[in-house]
């Protein structure tokens, strides 16, 4: 065995009196092994003594009017802004973060009321905003870009489709944006109806099928009825086209693109019944890679039971 280098111990006598702790005396020692002849050598010892002295028979708590509480989320609240946010306000507040050094509070605090204040501008206000803040600071940052992201309204996330759509951005924030579709706590029919075409752009992402399907999922699970939403219905359709009726590939290329899209499926949870009896026919076709066959049996894993039992029963081994 390896040589123990330091060799401690941690002596603590207590004393309670009716119940509490009355007095704690400890003493460490550590004694440094190697340069050590038996207990002497390279050696420190600490003693340390607690002691209770006072016990408040009452602790007086300020009067609170029930009336005045809520319960709220810890998460990113602030006070709403009673005044009206003007576009010309928010490019300013971008400049500033421009000038203001990249690691102090002050860089902080202006960012997270960027990212405030632009839940308030509509969608018209949003562009103009684009078209006069879209500028790089000296360091290279676009604080809008990294902003747009956290803001989550309906407007933001149909100006990150157009900026996506356009390739203004750079591939790495693009990538950002789509992955911050996952975390919109309220998405809209607006947001799915937006996002909706850049499935069938020419090459789509990985993060670009992730994102929207699991922005998709949490829209379904809270909106009734989500299969007969057009939005959902197009989503869907372009995924079901994906599959070709079978989810038969021709490469290797093809393959990692049909496991991709069967993700994609399963991540839509609700909204993806509609596909069940194309996927109980991919996991049942025995001459497709048992990749694809396990892949559509996982999609069904946020479809509703009685759909999901009565197409899985089909498949056979």
């Amino acid at each position: 065995s390896e040589q123990q280098i330091l060799s401690s111990k941690l002596e603590c006598v207590q004393s309670t009196k009716d119940g509490v702790l009355a007095e704690a005396k400890c003493t460490e020692s550590n004694l440094v092994t190697p340069f050590s002849q038996k207990d002497s050598g390279a050696k420190t010892q600490t003693q340390s003594l607690l002691k209770l002295t006072e016990v408040e028979t009452e602790t007086l708590y300020k009067k609170v009017n029930s009336e005045d509480l809520y319960v709220a989320s810890m998460l990113y609240e602030r006070e709403q802004m009673e005044r009206k946010v003007t576009g010309g306000e928010v490019t300013e507040l971008v400049w500033k973060l421009c000038l203001a050094h990249s690691a102090s509070f002050e860089t902080a605090d202006l960012f997270m009321t960027l990212v405030f204040e632009l839940r308030h501008l509509s969608l018209v206000a949003l562009k103009a905003l684009w078209q006069r803040s879209s500028f790089k600071c000296r360091d290279n940052w676009q604080p809008l870009i990294d902003a747009l992201p956290s803001c989550a309204t309906e407007a933001c996330v149909v100006l990150m489709k157009e900026i996506i759509a356009s390739g203004e951005a750079e591939e790495d924030k693009m990538e950002y944006f789509f992955w911050s579709f996952s975390f919109i706590p309220k998405p809209t029919l607006g947001m799915i109806a937006s996002l909706a075409p850049l499935l069938k752009s020419p090459a789509p992402s990985q993060s670009c099928f992730l994102g929207v399907t699991a922005l998709l999922h949490r829209f379904c699970s809270a909106y009734n009825s989500c299969d007969d939403v057009p939005a959902v219905q197009s989503v869907m359709s372009t995924l079901g086209q994906f599959l070709g009726g079978n989810c038969t590939v021709q490469d290797s290329e093809g393959l990692s693109q049909m496991q991709l899209v069967l993700k994609a499926i399963g991540n839509a949870g609700l909204a993806a019944a509609s596909l069940a009896p194309v996927l109980s026919l991919c996991a049942s076709l025995k001459s497709n890679p048992i990749e694809i066959r396990l892949a559509a049996i996982q999609a069904f894993r946020r479809i509703p039971c009685s759909v999901r039992v009565s197409n899985l029963l089909s498949v056979g081994d």
